[in-house]
């Protein structure tokens, strides 16, 4: 299969899908690809139980009625090909190669995980993750859950695992609890995210909210028993049947990174006015260019997909002003969010030697103490080379010992032998 689009976007959360629609409005042929079944990305999951948001039926109907847009659920980027292609794996139809005028990457966000003793055992998982899983139809009903880390993410987890019936024993957080009340007054100027603080909220009285605290470990006989929490000097044990501990998010830029886009120090996507990377005909909208939420994500993608269409400059001009300043209204947003959330020195501070760093390659934190980056830690103990390829352990490294990855090569996700041969048996045309 080989096909060539005027844009194609990869990822379909709330950016990818409004720069779909806003470049199909404008005539343009567009590929929207995605690595899940279900449009939507992390934000809008859909699965048993949790039918599309308004947002999403929104976007869904209006895509419907595009005949230039063709989606691609389950399909993977593989790798780069040539100048303006990609090798692709398809669930449908396997290996997949395309070719496209203008590249948007709407590539999102992962979580941040951040490690500590006994993290691998099962029952523990990062707080988006336990949200996917719940939506994906996993029953919690009667457990009891501890939810960690730090950030907004941690309210959203606790309204999802509550709705389907779970007990939340405590929720953690690392920020202190004056930035906690700062970040709170701070909704009063966003009356629509107060309105969804206080939905989440709803129900909370009675469970535990620790701020300034961090999970110190997790105990258990083969799965998760109980989680010791540490607060300023003092420890508290929590007897509990699971624990989601998120720090956060990291943006997503493999992709970016192998094209040759420019990443800030923050590790984001460096984009201009337009959602333009330094990169010819790549444009990037979303978290990917920063974490800022949904509203941000679609506002960017709207700006990316106008932007890659060529829309006629009266076009993009009518609505330039609007959508400029809806970004910098969700941008002023996204870093009060930061500010009242940015890791302390208790979260940035490494575990004891004895706990793994990689899971994958079981490599603990005193098997790398020793090297001086990351390149040398990778070579000496094979940290970073197992299935995540470095996702994790790449981020917890370059936290705790301030290491720069090194860029990624591909194939950037396990592929089949038949789909990496097909990367040398044809190049897509660019047209």
């Amino acid at each position: 299969m080989n096909q060539h689009f005027d844009i194609v976007v990869v990822g379909a959360g709330p950016a990818g899908l409004n720069a779909a629609q806003a470049a199909a409005r404008e005539g343009a042929t567009v590929a929207l690809l995605d690595d899940n079944p279900r449009v939507g990305g992390q934000i809008w999951r859909q699965g048993p139980g949790h039918p599309p948001q308004v947002p999403l039926q929104e976007l869904l109907a209006a895509l419907q009625t595009q005949t230039r847009v063709a989606h691609l659920p389950s399909t993977r980027v593989i790798a780069p090909l040539g100048p303006r292609g990609l090798l692709l794996e398809s669930a449908e139809h396997g290996a997949v190669s395309i070719s496209y005028d203008r590249l948007i990457l709407a590539t999102g966000a992962r979580e941040r995980l951040l490690p500590f003793a006994g993290w691998t055992l099962p029952g523990v998982t990062g707080a988006g993750a336990l949200q996917a899983l719940v939506k994906g139809g996993m029953p919690v009903r009667g457990e009891r859950i501890v939810i960690a880390g730090s950030g907004p993410l941690l309210i959203a987890a606790l309204a999802t695992v509550r709705a389907a019936g779970a007990r939340v024993v405590a929720v953690v957080e690392q920020a202190s609890a004056l930035e906690v009340a700062r970040f709170g007054v701070s909704l009063f100027g966003e009356p629509a995210k107060l309105r969804q603080a206080v939905v989440m909220t709803r129900g909370f009285a009675g469970v535990r909210y620790w701020t300034g605290s961090i999970v110190r470990k997790a105990d258990g006989a083969g799965r998760v028993e109980r989680v010791t929490i540490r607060r300023g000097r003092q420890e508290s044990t929590l007897d509990c049947d699971r624990v989601a501990c998120g720090y956060g998010l990291v943006p997503n830029i493999t992709l970016a990174q192998a094209l040759g886009c420019a990443i800030s120090e923050a590790g984001e996507i460096i984009v201009d006015g337009e959602q333009r990377t330094s990169v010819g005909g790549v444009l990037a909208a979303g978290e990917c260019t920063g974490v800022g939420g949904e509203e941000l994500a679609r506002v960017e993608g709207e700006l990316a997909g106008l932007s890659a269409s060529g829309a006629s400059a009266s076009r993009i001009s009518a609505n330039r002003t609007a959508l400029h300043a809806q970004r910098a209204r969700w941008q002023r947003f996204a870093r009060h969010v930061e500010a009242a959330f940015s890791l302390q020195a208790a979260a940035r501070t490494p575990p004891d030697d004895a706990t793994l760093l990689c899971r994958c390659e079981d490599v603990s934190f005193g098997d790398v103490r020793a090297y001086p980056d990351w390149r040398e830690a990778k070579l000496h103990t094979r940290c970073g080379m197992g299935a995540c390829q470095g996702r994790v352990c790449g981020a917890a490294a370059s936290l705790y010992f301030g290491w720069q990855a090194a860029a990624p090569r591909p194939p950037f996700s396990p592929a089949q032998i038949g789909t990496l041969m097909a990367a040398g048996e044809e190049q897509p045309s660019v047209e």
